[in-house]
């Protein structure tokens, strides 16, 4: 009698099937290992060949195709303009936009970007004059502040110190 479930013959013929009955079928693919009898490396090899669908993949501008600028035939280099102008803007723009992880620090200490070290500082010792507790006498509220303008400064700080980061007013 033929049964009603197939199964895989092998992992190298996944197109050839045994036929079996629910529970044989079952009995089979709870022992069957497609990776069975391979080494980790083969089992890699398959995995990154299945992401592909067993097609050949290479990265981006590795086929040796080049562009040749001379082919553009572009001799009022409108093309070239257009780029350098939307990288200075791209610039102009990045330049007065703060890295993430600073601006919770600038909005705590009321200070915008780009910032100087010295800026900081400036600010740093107001907030710190008029946010002290003995300047406050004693005040919990006060104190609390001070503690959450002390990370702030010592993030900024720690930030502007690093020469990639430090920027001129």
């Amino acid at each position: 009698m033929a049964g009603e479930y197939r199964a895989p013959k092998s992992r190298t013929t996944l197109n050839e099937y045994w036929w079996f009955c629910l529970d044989h079928v079952r009995e089979y693919n709870a022992g069957w290992d497609f990776s069975k009898g391979m080494s980790p490396i083969q089992i890699e090899e398959q995995i990154r060949s299945d992401t592909g669908w067993q097609r050949p993949t290479w990265p981006l501008g590795r086929l040796g195709a080049r562009i040749d600028e001379d082919m553009l035939r572009d001799p009022m280099h409108i093309l070239n303009a257009g780029r350098a102008a939307r990288s200075d803007e791209a610039r102009r723009q990045q330049a007065n936009v703060p890295p993430s992880e600073m601006r919770e620090p600038l909005a705590t200490l009321g200070l915008g970007w780009p910032l100087t070290l010295e800026e900081l500082k400036t600010r740093y010792k107001t907030l710190a004059k008029r946010h002290h507790p003995d300047a406050n006498g004693g005040d919990l509220a006060s104190e609390e502040r001070l503690k959450i303008i002390n990370l702030a400064y010592a993030a900024l700080r720690g930030r502007l110190a690093e020469p990639r980061m430090a920027r001129t007013g």
